[in-house]
């Protein structure tokens, strides 16, 4: 299978530019008459579909959630990023787009991380108009800060609930064309198949979550935009409820799954305490602007905190480690996540690491309440003041910016932040594989889109921090609505599809086909415990770093769990009804088949870059070694429950050189 990128001509600056303004267009009394479906309302589904409904389209929304502010949009905390230059510190359209190139490890398309770089200007003046409450510098500018893999402040937030105030924006828009009728709105229903006639996407299959009961729809075309697959370790900062399945019955209708083994592993989490645990908390890449990163020198101080005997407070200054100031001088704290995640899981394999299970490193705000502290004292014109004076005023300041993420580490953890250095570790957060599309953000299947996180096409192998909600929203806004006229231009002719024909009631057949399934199979295993087994299967060997042996036993592990989840997985109740568990396990049905092909990617892909680290491939100072004359593709798999396929799209760098990343 030959895979068309089909990125305009022209010179990179030029390209959306000029392809927007000559691309094919819809006449609004046509749109009238094209009927949307989109899957998802996070920041991505929800943006999409009140601009579609805005502009004429009629819009049929999917969500699993009781209502669209429920989608895991909500937890992004740090900020969006956005290349204003605001803070009058050597930003650009051009230096965005070379950060997010390099931060994902030069295994990006140009064209489009340069389109994403042109929109994030946009986007910002959009949700401000929408009266986002993004924070702001004294005379009332919007503010700034900077994150992780950049050396400028371009990080727009409101303080550590981004996402949330995003997503409420996008939400209030989408209830504005709900209510002029223009989105009809699907709560708690589950896309579980995707319906093609004539090799198109013509409408889903979708489970009613209240009533259990299967229903079609359909439409001109379908829009996918529900989030990644990072709970396919089950243990993850994704809310429990995220899941692939939608992605993945597409794949299983041929749509390709590209770069699947790109996972991104958040270096600020609150870690793991015990085998109870369920879900993971992320703590916002935002607080790597003023935390300073540490761990013990010495192996026996890292043992006394770990037995409880020290604490953080106990260690002097000359015997901490700054581990990422000392390996990374130019960026320090702010390097971007696969970087500082591998030096964390360094400095614990070393034995330095201060939580109970060996686990964690310190995020210490010390410093910044000092710094803070005296400027605040200056400022308001206080001479001499106290040690605990200036403490109290840099924690104010160090509240007003952070305040809630350090009260929920606080409820969390136990411990005071304001006090004790608060301990995190990486964990599972983001991911940057996702369906395969092209420019226009379709699918290889004609009329199938994926927006956001659903598709891969902007991160590489490792996504810079604050770029998710700027994606979502990009997607969303400013490239979904020119470029589904694409496909749409030339079906203006084609009438209302009917979910009374042969390729609805076969999909609708075997989507119950496979909940009797399920629900008949009367084991002894719960849904949730091949789930965990599965996530520890995919922790171990296909986590933070992976090497040929250990992904060659595991695949085999995961094809062994499959075959036993077929056979012995026990589902209370029936499936013309509510329940719960029954979802669940389909979720889990679809990972055991995208854990496989993760898997199978990684193999296959012979290099270590961004997220992707394979021991056999690194420099001797332990950082990932690409090797750019075989491996400056996307990997795009084809589904086959025998023997997967790859597909290989050649990227192609015009405008920045590939040369090995530097942090230092």
């Amino acid at each position: 299978m030959k895979l068309d990128a089909k990125i305009p001509a022209g010179s990179l600056e030029e390209k959306w530019t000029k392809y927007r303004s000559t691309m094919n267009l819809v006449a609004p009394n046509n749109k009238r008459r094209i009927d949307i479906i989109v899957v998802g309302t996070g920041l991505a589904g929800a943006s999409a579909a009140a601009t579609l409904g805005e502009l004429g389209y009629n819009v049929k929304a999917f969500t699993f959630h009781d209502s669209p502010r429920r989608a895991h949009s909500i937890a992004a905390q740090g900020g969006i990023n956005a290349a204003k230059n605001y803070q009058n510190d050597g930003d650009s359209v051009y230096r965005l787009f070379y950060d997010t190139i390099k931060g994902g490890d030069y295994r990006s398309r140009e064209a489009n991380v340069h389109r994403l770089a042109e929109a994030s200007r946009n986007i910002i003046d959009q949700c401000v108009a929408q009266g986002v409450p993004f924070a702001r510098e004294y005379g009332g500018l919007l503010a700034n800060r900077s994150f992780g893999g950049v050396q400028v402040s371009r990080t727009f937030y409101a303080r550590g609930q981004t996402g949330q105030q995003l997503l409420l924006g996008a939400y209030q828009s989408l209830s504005r064309q709900i209510t002029l009728g223009k989105v009809e709105m699907y709560n708690r229903h589950e896309m579980l198949d995707l319906v093609l006639m004539d090799g198109k996407a013509r409408g889903i299959i979708a489970r009613n979550l209240l009533t259990g009961k299967l229903e079609r729809f359909a439409a001109h075309c379908v829009v996918i935009a529900t989030g990644g697959y990072g709970n396919v370790f089950y243990l993850s900062t994704n809310a429990m409820g995220s899941n692939v399945t939608a992605a993945w019955k597409s794949v299983r209708r041929g749509a390709l799954m590209a770069n699947p083994c790109y996972t991104q592993i958040h270096p600020t989490c609150i870690p793991v305490s015990g085998d109870y645990q369920s879900k993971l908390t992320l703590m916002s890449e935002s607080l790597r602007n003023d935390g300073r990163v540490w761990v013990p020198k010495t192996v026996e101080n890292a043992e006394a905190i770990r037995s409880g005997k020290k604490t953080g407070l106990d260690i002097a200054e000359g015997d901490r480690d700054y581990y990422l100031e000392r390996r990374y001088p130019a960026f320090g704290n702010l390097v971007p996540r696969d970087v500082a995640s591998r030096a964390a899981k360094t400095a614990c394999d070393e034995g330095k690491g201060v939580s109970p299970t060996g686990l964690a490193v310190f995020l210490d705000f010390s410093a910044a309440i000092q710094r803070y502290g005296k400027s605040k004292a200056h400022s308001t014109g206080m001479h001499n003041p106290s040690d605990a004076e200036i403490t109290k005023l840099g924690r104010a300041v160090i509240k007003e910016k952070y305040g809630n993420l350090f009260q929920m580490y606080e409820k969390i953890t136990g411990e005071d932040p304001y006090v004790y250095p608060m301990k995190i570790y990486p964990a599972v957060h983001y991911t940057m594989g996702g369906v395969w599309v092209d420019y226009n953000l379709e699918t290889n299947i004609p009329g199938l889109f994926a927006l956001g996180e659903a598709n891969f096409s902007d991160h590489g192998a490792n996504r810079l921090g604050a770029s998710a909600l700027m994606q979502g929203l990009a997607d969303g806004y400013f490239v979904i609505p020119y470029t589904i006229g694409q496909f749409l231009s030339k079906e203006i002719r084609t009438p209302q599809i009917e979910t009374s024909a042969p390729e609805f009631e076969k999909a609708e057949q075997e989507t119950r086909d496979l909940l009797e399934r399920l629900v008949s199979v009367k084991g002894t295993q719960s849904v949730e415990s091949f789930h965990r087994r599965l996530g520890k299967i995919m922790w171990e060997y296909c986590g933070m770093s992976r090497n040929a042996e250990g992904l060659k036993k595991a695949r085999k592990m995961v094809r062994e769990l499959r075959e036993e989840f077929y056979n012995d997985v026990f589902i209370p109740g029936t499936a013309n009804e509510f329940n719960p568990e029954l979802e669940k396990a389909g979720r889990v049905a679809d990972f055991l088949e995208l854990g496989e092909v993760m898997i199978m990617d990684a193999l296959d892909r012979n290099e270590s870059c961004g997220g992707h680290f394979r021991e056999e491939y690194q420099t001797p100072e332990g950082e990932a070694l690409r090797r750019d004359e075989e491996y400056a593709y996307v990997a795009a798999w084809e589904w086959d429950e025998t023997e997967p396929k790859v597909h290989k799209e050649e990227l192609v760098f015009e405008n920045v050189e590939l040369k090995t990343r530097s942090y230092k």
